[in-house]
């Protein structure tokens, strides 16, 4: 690699954020960041552009004028319950979208990395390899698994898939929230939270999902690719670790099981990923939870 020109979705969430300020810090990017707000706020030199990916149009136009050759489409509609109630909604931006980008990637030769989800798999026999076969048992991960089907129409050799899990941490310069930031809020005002024992991921450390994908970009790898943290665990016992990386009272998690819980999408029981083709084709190391926990603690002033 010697000079890419990167144009990234969803630049206003959790990951885009943290990817646009990584990829801002080295000058063989040329990055363009996207998102439906006015403007974003993040750490590296790139430019911002307001754009919704749901309209045709205006997806053509910021292509055809930035002339990427890398397209990283971090944007998605990830409320899960959501996706389930409101399914013309999620497939409009879940799908659709990546159709859009696709094409444009198909007709100008750049390369389209798509963002994906454990939540593809039915979570019987996680933690699952990139050639495990998708079976996923709610709408969001049906929407997902179609993403990804569209993702490949970018071409031959033109398309990566970047499976993610459970992603965590305070992002660059973001307010919004994620399981961690919601827990601690939680803890630290005295209220106590239910927890389900019988659902197992592998937490993702939104810093190292965006180590991973600046690999892909930089080695240009296609395929599938299983990118999040190695530590397969109960979303329980991740929980426990959280309450005791901060110092906050553990007694107020109470352990519960999935089907205590009324939810309108159903999740799948255990998944969690075998990252063993990422670490030896990206050299992929993501940090131990309690690490990982530490830094983010002292991003906010709280370790």
């Amino acid at each position: 690699m010697l000079y890419e020109r990167v144009l990234v979705t969803g630049a206003n969430g959790l990951l885009g954020r943290e990817l646009v300020s990584l990829l801002g810090r080295f000058s063989e990017y040329d990055v363009l960041a996207t998102g439906r707000r006015a403007t974003t706020r993040s750490e590296g030199s790139y430019g911002y552009m307001p754009l919704d990916i749901t309209v045709r149009r205006d997806v053509q136009r910021a292509i055809r004028d930035f002339e990427p050759t890398v397209v990283i489409n971090c944007a998605a509609m990830t409320d899960v319950d959501r996706c389930e109630t409101e399914r013309e909604a999620c497939w409009k931006v879940n799908v659709e979208a990546v159709e859009t980008l696709a094409q444009q990637c198909s007709d100008t030769g750049a390369r389209l990395i798509q963002l994906s989800t454990d939540f593809v798999f039915n979570g019987l026999d996680g933690p699952y390899e990139e050639s495990a076969r998708p079976d996923p048992v709610n709408f969001y991960g049906k929407s997902k698994q179609a993403a990804e089907n569209a993702a490949r129409r970018a071409g031959f050799d033109k398309w990566t898939i970047a499976r993610t899990v459970l992603v965590y941490g305070t992002g660059a310069y973001t307010d919004r929230s994620d399981f961690v930031l919601w827990l601690l809020n939680r803890l630290s005002s005295g209220q106590s939270v239910q927890i389900v024992t019988d659902q197992w991921r592998t937490p993702t450390c939104v810093a190292d999902l965006a180590l991973g994908i600046e690999r892909i970009v930089r080695r240009g790898r296609g395929g599938i690719f299983h990118l999040s943290g190695m530590e397969w665990m109960s979303i329980y016992d991740f929980a426990q670790t959280i309450a005791d990386v901060f110092g906050l009272d553990s007694a107020l998690i109470r352990p519960v099981d999935a089907s205590t819980f009324r939810q309108t999408a159903a999740r799948p029981a255990k998944t969690g990923f075998i990252i063993l083709k990422a670490q030896t084709e990206l050299d992929y190391r993501p940090r131990p939870v309690r690490e990982a926990l530490r830094r983010i603690g002292v991003r906010l002033g709280l370790v």
